[in-house]
């Protein structure tokens, strides 16, 4: 009997494995804090409480994630807000059907210890960049509050060498830099930096990554379940984020466990979308607006037509 009830047992096991709905979801850069509930979903088994085998992948080029995503190439991708916003404006057929971290994480950083004490201290200093677009609508918004517009500053294209073109000297601040690393990778360093933050700066708050999927499969039922292995995720990170921390270095344990790493891990906790299902309308409409208003999109569609809480 215990035999039959074993066997039985392992069949039903097989089963459900056999049935579990795969999701291919592509981040938006190397695994890092930023992805936490992503990971504790993972290595917890919410993903497979919920029925489903998701495959978390890096992507070899950053830029590309939504893109496959709506070319039909994979199933979900994490993006950003802006981003999402910017392509939808150019015809990607995308859709939010989530928040990971629901506060923006982007920042004008400058040296602790250097000249520049407030924004409007900027005038005829060299500020360094990435990415331009949004970065010169963040920072041009943020300069307008104090009085200067961009042409009051040296704008220098820095690449991803954000910090250490700060401590070199090459540039006065950068913008565009993520509080959570920036921050704690200037302060190992021995360069403590300071940030203002741009939803304090004349910016309207914004979700920094969400989880995108193509406009057709809005509907697909796999969404909410891969949210609610998220909440629950968030939820054991809030309660647990010491035990979180191991689970979390875990994944890859040569290369998460860094001092880096718990650090920005740390600082991200706080920013961690509560509720991963929910939007606020009002703020998408906002922050849209702010974006057309700065020139970087045509128009500010109606929201549901591009974010959903499924």
């Amino acid at each position: 009997m215990k035999r039959l009830t074993a066997l039985l047992c392992g069949c039903l096991l097989s089963t459900q494995l056999l049935a579990a709905d795969k999701v291919e979801l592509l981040l938006d850069w190397f695994i890092n804090p930023d992805h936490g509930p992503l990971i504790i979903a993972q290595q917890n088994g919410y993903f497979a409480e919920q029925g489903l085998e998701v495959k978390l992948v890096e992507p070899a080029d950053p830029s590309m994630p939504p893109k496959l995503v709506a070319a039909g190439k994979a199933d979900m991708a994490i993006s950003y807000q802006p981003q999402l916003h910017l392509q939808v404006d150019q015809g990607l057929p995308l859709i939010r059907v989530g928040t990971l971290v629901a506060t923006p994480l982007n920042s004008l950083v400058v040296l602790k210890d250097g000249p520049i004490n407030s924004i409007a201290d900027l005038k005829g200093k060299k500020v360094g960049f990435s990415v331009s677009g949004f970065e010169d609508a963040l920072l041009s918004a943020m300069l307008n509050r104090h009085g200067l517009t961009p042409e009051d500053i040296e704008l220098i294209n820095v690449n991803w060498s954000l910090s250490p073109s700060l401590i070199s000297g090459q540039v006065d601040a950068v913008i565009g830099a993520f509080r959570n690393f920036e921050l704690n990778q200037m302060d190992i360093e021995g360069h403590p930096g300071r940030a203002f933050f741009v939803e304090e700066e004349g910016v309207p708050a914004y979700d920094e990554l969400i989880l995108v999927v193509n406009r057709q499969q809005r509907d697909d039922d796999r969404w909410h379940r891969v949210l609610t292995a998220l909440e629950q995720a968030t939820q054991y990170i809030i309660n647990h984020p010491d035990a979180a921390w191991e689970s979390f270095v875990s994944y890859k344990p040569d290369e998460l466990n860094t001092e880096l790493n718990r650090r920005a891990w740390r600082d991200t906790l706080t920013r961690f979308a509560l509720r991963p299902a929910a939007m606020d309308e009002g703020r998408y409409q906002r922050f849209g607006a702010f974006m057309q208003a700065q020139g970087l999109t045509q128009s500010n569609p109606a929201v549901d037509t591009y974010a959903i809480s499924p």
